[in-house]
């Protein structure tokens, strides 16, 4: 019980942490601006735009995907429109400039040049960028899966403790009953006795079991004998059982006749039979 009370506690305290964490891990605080990060009370008027607003009560996945695709546009924008007002600016000064400033061939070639080098910097920078916003998603699908998983293993965890007494009680129970019918169970019994008196029973059981099998390896050999025999006695028994019927159907037929009348002659021949026996007898010299 100590290892369920120690189980519980532990429970108990993955729980508490994982409340923590859920805190911590709020999809509204993700969803702040970073220079809001931390303040412990941000204030929704602070966001720098109206959709974030309207989504602010229930912040999603999709709604914060929408958020940021919102904003990269805003950032584009802003973009093209600072480039466009800075070159309007360089340029409006260099005409106005006092002496107004010229810029040659050469020169122009020289920075077509660092621009060519500063773009492909920026192509390389972006493209790193990418790659890292690629695996800081994989990561982020990954950790949350991985927190699902965890928060249904945290919930079966919970029906742990109550199922682990359950058992336990379960146990108990079944030792003492197991205990409870070797004490009234008879000393003499086969599960009560000593080693040697084992051995020795044992012993005598394989006596027993090899007679059984020298038994059965007799009864096995003559098998096919008897077999053989049983199907000649089946024979014969049909054999027989065909003449009997035979037997009673002229019987019956004999009957028959007689009953009606009729003379089969087997009458006439035996009254046939017993005259000459008798004649044979007087010839003969003898007494019937």
């Amino acid at each position: 019980m100590s290892n369920g009370s120690g189980s519980a506690a532990e429970l108990q305290q993955l729980q508490q942490d994982q409340g923590d964490l859920k805190k911590r891990l709020a999809i509204i605080r993700i969803s702040e601006p970073i220079s809001d990060v931390g303040e412990t009370n941000p204030s929704p008027t602070k966001r720098g735009s109206d959709v974030s607003l309207s989504n602010l009560n229930d912040p999603t996945p999709a709604v914060l995907e929408a958020d940021l695709t919102h904003y990269k546009e805003l950032f584009s924008k802003l973009r093209f429109s600072y480039l466009e007002q800075v070159t309007k600016e360089k340029f409006l000064r260099a005409i106005v400039g006092d002496p107004p400033l010229v810029v040659g061939h050469n020169e122009n070639v020289e920075l077509e040049t660092q621009l060519a080098d500063v773009k492909a910097e920026l192509k390389s920078k972006k493209e790193e960028a990418r790659l890292m916003i690629e695996e800081m998603e994989k990561i982020g699908r990954n950790l949350a899966s991985r927190y699902k998983n965890v928060e249904i293993q945290m919930e079966q965890l919970s029906t742990l403790p109550e199922s682990i007494e359950n058992l336990e009680s379960t146990i108990a129970g079944l030792k003492a009953k197991q205990v409870a019918s070797m004490d009234s169970s008879d000393p003499r019994s086969s599960q009560n006795l000593s080693l040697p008196a084992t051995m020795s029973l044992l012993s005598e059981r394989e006596s027993e079991l090899a007679a059984l099998n020298r038994q059965i390896a007799a009864v096995q050999n003559t098998l096919p004998r008897k077999t053989r025999e049983a199907e000649a006695i089946e024979r014969e028994c049909s054999v027989l059982e065909r003449r009997k019927v035979e037997t009673i159907a002229q019987a019956q037929e004999a009957q028959r006749k007689k009953q009606q009348g009729e003379s089969d002659g087997l009458e006439e021949m035996g009254r046939w039979y017993r005259g000459a026996e008798e004649t044979l007898k007087e010839m003969v010299g003898t007494e019937g």
